[in-house]
């Protein structure tokens, strides 16, 4: 493979480097012969989505050639790192093309019947048969486990947690036993004490968090993917569920107060990241709105940026720009931290040493 070289300012260190990318790895050691791509721009690690499904579409589970259709135009928008937070289709022969993001497979949704969006979920006939259930996804994943925590119970007629706080907290015991994480969709009030007491690692959404929820979230290292882009459907999905008056108003609520929340969350220290929630009710490629939206709910620019690239990686355990990790990063001819709207033109996006224009 031969050669390239790339100088600018290294984020988010923010010193002027060089860097050479050969073999698909990044190199400090100066290369002869090595063609320069790009001199004087912003050098940033390839951007990640931390919530993303790249097998879903709004019909529900597409064929692995739209899944493949779905990550080039995240990669297309700089994302090359995606946890795809549960899928309904095996990704492992994405996750063999070099040439498309680097995915964290975090297996099936686990959820319990009409309790989750048709077609996507495993839904367990006993929810006692959750662990079990927890086991067999953390052996099949990649680290990650994904429970749905709550959702309507039409029979309530508003959002209530899905699982018995004893079977909860023995499911996430059993994966860290196996050495991965657990992380849960949850909306509401109802199940975030539940979630947060069994030792959950991370929460989706989580529009409902109060203060001192937060602080227990800080305290104890669980991150948050607050999703804010797709939240921005609450008030649709309200408008159609005229049949349960109570969730309707339940939905606009925590759409009105999620910005206030997310500010709070950085307030306290919570570790916030960024997930667009790609394939259901949002399009793939956004990962700069979902950037754009946590900015304007809190974070400065250099924070939202992070939660997309360098702190992300570090959470996911993938590196940044540094000697030897592989060649992922994108090239922006201004300083994203000035200005998140760069990141909507970048020059070139680097994968595995190969660049996609």
């Amino acid at each position: 493979m031969s050669a390239l070289h790339v100088s600018g300012t290294v984020l988010p260190d923010g010193e002027p480097r060089d860097l050479w990318l050969v073999d698909g790895r990044i190199s400090v050691e100066p290369v002869p012969g090595a063609e320069t791509l790009s001199t004087g721009g912003f050098l940033v690690p390839g951007l990640v989505d931390a919530h993303c499904h790249p097998g879903i579409a709004p019909e529900g589970p597409v064929p692995v050639d739209v899944a493949i259709e779905q990550a080039e135009t995240d990669r297309a928008a700089g994302t090359l790192l995606i946890r795809d937070c549960g899928l309904p289709i095996d990704v492992r022969p994405l996750q063999e093309r070099a040439d498309l993001p680097t995915i964290i497979r975090c297996g099936r949704h686990l959820a319990l019947p009409k309790r989750y969006v048709p077609g996507l979920a495993i839904e367990l006939d006993d929810p006692e048969l959750l662990p079990e259930a927890v086991a067999e996804q953390a052996r099949d994943g990649d680290g990650w486990v994904k429970l749905v925590g709550d959702w309507i119970d039409r029979g309530a007629g508003d959002l209530a947690p899905l699982w018995p706080q004893d079977v909860l907290t023995e499911a996430i015991r059993v994966a860290h036993d196996l050495g991965a994480r657990v992380t849960a969709h949850v909306f509401g009030e109802a199940a975030l004490p539940g979630l947060i007491d069994a030792g959950i690692d991370c929460l989706e959404h989580g529009t409902a968090l109060d203060p001192d929820q937060l602080a227990q979230l800080a305290r104890r290292e669980v991150a948050l993917v607050p999703t804010l882009i797709n939240i921005e459907n609450f008030p649709g999905i309200a408008d159609k569920a005229g049949k349960y008056p109570t969730y309707a108003a339940h939905m606009r609520a925590l759409h009105a107060g999620v910005g206030d929340m997310v500010s709070a969350a950085v307030e306290a220290g919570v570790r916030v990241f960024a997930g667009t929630d790609a394939g259901g009710m949002v399009a793939h490629g956004l990962i700069a709105d979902e950037v754009e939206a946590l900015h304007r709910a809190g974070m400065s620019r250099e924070q939202a940026l992070a939660s997309a690239s360098w702190a992300a990686r570090e959470w996911l355990g993938h590196p940044g720009i540094e000697n030897g990790a592989p060649a992922d990063l994108i090239v922006y001819a201004a300083d994203p931290r000035e200005d998140l709207a760069v990141l909507r033109h970048p020059e070139h996006i680097v994968l595995g040493g190969v660049v996609f224009a």
